[in-house]
């Protein structure tokens, strides 16, 4: 683990008892004694009493469950805490209430060199004008604002914003006055970002970490990248976490590798791997995800990044470089090239090695049978997010508008993908869509298409051990003696147990089933509220007043 994963333990012994303690070494735990950042005994509340005169602090948990802390697999953290304390349009409903909203955040930060927004979902009303650059500038006061829309994939940008950006007239994706995609957005967003200043950054970075932390989020992982940040925001947010306490943060660094001296330059980053959006084609919202058939709402089939070639050539470098690789793939053509040019990786250095090295894919949306099975044969860790499929996903939802609803119906298919072995990490592409670990594994367990739900005990593991498991952390994300003392503590209702043979619908509490409980998360549940969050025995976040 590099310096800026890894926060200084706190070397006291803590017991915590009278409550209920989520781990496999003992189902009916109610105690749990944490001892120089590890946990180092879980058992019932009468053994208990023998650590009792031992320790440092006892912690009368009341009742609360306490559970492995949550890892989200996908966060951009200086957007998230832009988000939290900037422009949030994901109330808007109409182009003129975005427009009210962009007026009022520029009075209110005279100072800002830009106005960035977030959330801004025209699929959500469909029927309504676009919001209009001309009517932006007006909005504005003639400021630079960018504003992507919430796949982040597309954005309008005032004309003061494009100004500073030399040429973005002749690039690929540039319309007069709608929405840009590909690499017009990309210079557009690089020119914004490079005017939030230093201090901004940090705060952001800041308030992003203390969210998550209030979440019972203990680590996360950075997908950042020349197409997305910059490196100074990149390494920026390593050092912020070395030196601060906070959750972890683990960093993908999207860039292609060609042999090892540009593999040895991703690692001096700081990085762990040359990974999350390494963009293979873009999303479904901006209509910029790649496929195998035109969209229903558009006659094209989006736009591709990286052919099977480069997906090759990259996979082959990081490999023998020992670093982690990955794409960014949504549509079916997207994924085809991925597993295409990860078998030919394969061939050319083994399968063994490909599948050693956990290569991943983020949000994997539209997958075959076929690239189903390729990512359980090739070991691909699929890093998803459950909450789009909630936001988007449906009978009538963004999915169906864009690919027909027999198409949409076969997103997401984590079932079948649990069925054929492909490792799930859960994380939420924060700020394309909040953090929300509970809310994440609701959604997963209560999938708008049934056939793709699984229970909720799987969904829990891919949004705690799974995220430790795709960077080659075995040992972690999980409760029993030896493993990091990464936990929270939860207020919620009577827990229950999923009999082995249900998926969602039925419950049980036998206590014979010998499984761990965990929340009810039927729609309408109340989720559980986090109490305190720890990262390697240090405390990150307490909730006032309790």
């Amino acid at each position: 683990m590099t310096e800026s994963t890894a926060p200084q333990a706190d070397h006291r012994t803590v017991l915590l008892r009278g409550g209920d303690i989520h781990s496999p070494a003992d189902p009916f735990a109610t105690a749990m004694v944490v001892e120089r950042g590890h946990v180092a005994w879980v058992g019932s509340e009468g053994a208990a009493d023998a650590f009792a005169k031992g320790v440092d602090e006892t912690v009368d948990l009341e009742g609360a469950l306490v559970t492995p802390a949550f890892t989200d697999a996908h966060v951009h953290m200086t957007s998230t805490g832009l988000a939290l304390t900037g422009l949030d349009l994901s109330a808007a409903r109409t182009a003129q209430e975005a427009l009210r909203l962009v007026r009022e955040h520029a009075a209110a930060r005279p100072d800002d060199r830009v106005l960035l927004g977030h959330g801004w979902d025209p699929s959500a009303r469909p029927d309504g004008p676009p919001l209009s650059r001309t009517a932006l500038d007006e909005a504005a006061a003639g400021r630079p604002v960018y504003l992507p829309r919430v796949d982040v994939h597309s954005a309008v940008a005032s004309t003061a914003l494009l100004d500073l950006v030399p040429g973005v007239t002749s690039l690929s994706g540039y319309r007069a006055d709608a929405p840009l995609t590909g690499a017009a957005h990309h210079a557009v967003r690089a020119a914004a970002h490079a005017r939030i200043t230093p201090g901004q950054r940090t705060e952001a970075q800041r308030a992003a970490r203390a969210h998550a932390a209030s979440l019972g989020i203990g680590s996360l992982h950075e997908c950042a990248g020349p197409d997305i940040s910059d490196e100074d925001d990149f390494t920026g947010l390593l050092r912020l976490a070395a030196q601060e306490q906070g959750p972890r943060v683990f960093g993908y660094w999207a860039e292609r590798v060609a042999d090892g001296r540009d593999a040895r330059r991703i690692r001096e980053l700081g990085a762990i791997g040359a990974a999350g959006d390494l963009f293979v084609d873009g999303s479904l919202g901006s209509h910029t995800a790649c496929l195998h058939e035109p969209y229903a709402d558009e006659a094209h089939t989006g736009a591709a990044h990286l052919d099977s070639a480069g997906i090759a050539a990259h996979v082959a470098a990081c490999t023998e470089a020992g670093l982690q690789a990955g794409f960014h793939a949504i549509g079916d053509a997207a994924l085809t090239a991925v597993v295409d040019g990860v078998r030919a990786a394969a061939e050319k250095l083994g399968r063994a090695r490909i599948r050693a090295a956990r290569h991943r894919v983020e949000h994997a949306e539209m997958l075959t049978p076929e690239t189903v099975a390729a990512f359980a044969e090739l070991g691909l860790t699929a890093s998803v997010q459950p909450a789009f499929d909630a936001a988007w996903g449906g009978e009538h939802g963004m999915y169906a508008q864009r690919l027909g609803a027999g198409r949409a119906a076969t997103l997401n298919p984590y079932a079948a993908m649990l069925r054929a072995g492909v490792p799930l990490a859960f994380g939420s592409d924060s700020p394309v869509t909040p953090l929300d670990p509970w809310g994440t594994v609701r959604a997963a367990a209560f999938h708008r298409t049934p056939e793709h739900r699984i229970s909720v005990r799987a969904a829990f593991t891919a949004h705690t051990r799974g995220g430790w498991r795709s960077i080659g952390r075995d040992d972690a994300g999980v409760l029993v003696p030896g493993a990091p003392a990464d936990y929270a503590v939860w207020r919620t209702d009577d827990l229950v147990v999923q009999a082995p043979d249900d998926r969602v619908a039925r419950w049980s509490t036998d206590p014979r089933s010998g499984t761990p409980g965990l929340p009810d998360l039927t729609p309408g549940a109340e989720l559980p509220v986090c109490l305190r969050t720890v990262v390697f025995g240090q405390t990150v976040f307490v909730r006032p007043n309790e």
